[in-house]
């Protein structure tokens, strides 16, 4: 397997310089597990350009997931953990609900394989693939969604079936 360091930089320059993160104010983000593209400089930097950042709360029960308001970067540390080991604040917990209060312009997603035609294989459980319909639903305009990927993870094609939402654009290190 590659480097991780230097890949981490380059994705954090492709990533703030990308028109869709530029234009964006309302940006959603994953907090990464140990195998995912690290994304604690990103979400610092939504912070230093005074965007508003949201992260995923999944409930376990369900394939139900929400976007909510993250205060600040440093607020992470202190978010209990799910046991998929991924920080996130409590189900009971009030915090601002993206699609409630003006929907996302980006939104950063996660996965274990893509394909160069947006089809993104996730865990399993379809929450971003729920989500994306819920945007679909009720804002006026779908968010831009990126696939954050090791160019390990890319492949020819990934399986796929009818609930499966394609992502608009997957970026990794050696993206054309």
């Amino acid at each position: 397997m590659a480097s991780v360091g230097p890949t981490l930089v380059l994705r954090r320059e492709q990533v703030i310089a990308h028109s869709q993160y530029q234009k964006s104010q309302r940006i959603s983000i994953f907090l990464s597990m140990q195998d995912e593209i690290e994304t604690d400089e990103i979400i610092k930097d939504i912070f230093r350009r005074g965007k508003t950042c949201f992260i995923p709360r999944y409930r376990f029960q369900s394939n139900h997931m929400d976007m909510v308001r993250l205060a600040s970067p440093e607020e992470i540390a202190s978010l209990p953990k799910t046991s998929w080991n991924i920080p996130q604040p409590g189900e009971d917990e009030a915090r601002e609900d993206a699609l409630s209060t003006g929907g996302l312009d980006l939104i950063f997603m996660p996965g274990l394989g893509f394909d160069k035609q947006g089809h993104r294989l996730g865990r399993g459980r379809g929450y971003y693939d729920t989500f994306l319909r819920r945007c679909e639903q009720l804002q006026q305009a779908r968010p831009y969604t990126v696939a954050l990927a090791f160019k390990e993870q890319i492949c020819d094609q990934v399986p796929v079936d009818e609930h499966d939402m394609k992502v608009d654009e997957v970026l990794y290190e050696d993206t054309p």
